[in-house]
């Protein structure tokens, strides 16, 4: 039985391969929870809800599947039921889909690179890797990866960076473009992150930024680079893409079009101007005199 997403404990239903301890103990399950909760919660305490006259409950939980990462909890996929009590215009009992792929949060990263003799280019890393899910040998996207620690977004980034690419990034240097977007949201409850389909899956991902001035040479030595972590399964081929074709040589990758996006919106609203100026102020407040 499972307490805390509703009056009445929900009973939770699992194959042998997982118990109950395990489950609650999965980041990602636990992190769904919270959130559903909370959302949960809002019908009744808001009375301009559009569920508040007959607000929805869980009523059980089904896990499926389970995959690991060797001894480790990889991804669940469960089935949740969630009903009203009033029927609908077909005299069916209300039921919202209640289908879940949980895996967690993730990171990606636009590294945008600018040779020091000539500030209007820009170059875009990208990497080029299988993608089994979408069957393809050579899908290419910005740097990203899952993350263990949710607490620390701007360090699982810096190591994904570092990871596919071979560059070594303080994170202090990196900017959370979706917090910067997300800051005046009205739902709270939510990460400050992209959901790429929130409709089957709970993934959600912090997009970075991370802009740098190098070498020409610099840029033009990551170019073709194989990287990844071998012993994980990762075969990875950087790429450098012109800034202008990004949003064609990346349109098939979800968080590739929406970083470009938030970093578009963001230069032209002139939040990223300012959250820059800021940073370099602070930056100068703590040289010592």
């Amino acid at each position: 039985m499972l307490e805390g997403l509703g009056s009445e404990p929900i009973p939770v239903f699992h194959p042998k391969n997982i118990t109950p301890s395990q489950i609650e103990g999965f980041p990602a399950f636990k992190e769904w929870k919270k959130t559903l909760k909370d959302s949960l919660e809002q019908q009744d305490r808001n009375k301009d809800h559009m569920f508040h006259a007959d607000p929805y409950r869980v009523l059980s939980i089904t896990v499926q599947s389970v995959d690991r990462f060797g001894s480790k909890l990889g991804f669940i996929k469960l089935k949740a039921e969630i009903k009203a009590k009033k029927l609908n215009d077909q005299g069916e009992i209300k039921q919202l889909p209640g289908i879940c792929f949980l895996r967690g949060g993730s990171v990606a990263v636009l590294m945008i690179l600018r040779p020091k003799d000539s500030r209007d280019e820009r170059w875009v890393v990208m990497t080029e890797q299988p993608r089994i899910p979408a069957g393809s040998l050579t899908f290419l996207e910005i740097p990203a990866g899952m993350i263990d620690d949710k607490d620390d977004f701007s360090g699982a980034a810096a190591v994904e960076i570092e990871e596919e690419t071979g560059f070594k990034i303080p994170s202090t240097e990196l900017i959370d473009m979706t917090e910067l977007a997300l800051r005046n949201a009205e739902e709270t409850n939510l990460e400050s992150a992209m959901y790429p389909s929130p409709g089957g899956c709970d993934e959600f991902i912090k997009l970075f930024l991370w802009e740098k001035d190098l070498d020409r040479q610099e840029i033009e030595d990551v170019r073709g680079v194989l990287t990844g972590e071998r012993h994980q399964g990762e075969m990875i081929k950087l790429r450098i893409c012109a800034y202008e074709d990004v949003w064609r040589e990346g349109a098939r990758d979800a968080k590739t079009l929406a970083a470009w996006a938030l970093y578009e919106g963001l230069n032209r609203s002139g939040v990223l101007q300012r959250e820059i100026k800021e940073r370099k102020v602070a930056a100068t407040r703590m040289i010592p005199v």
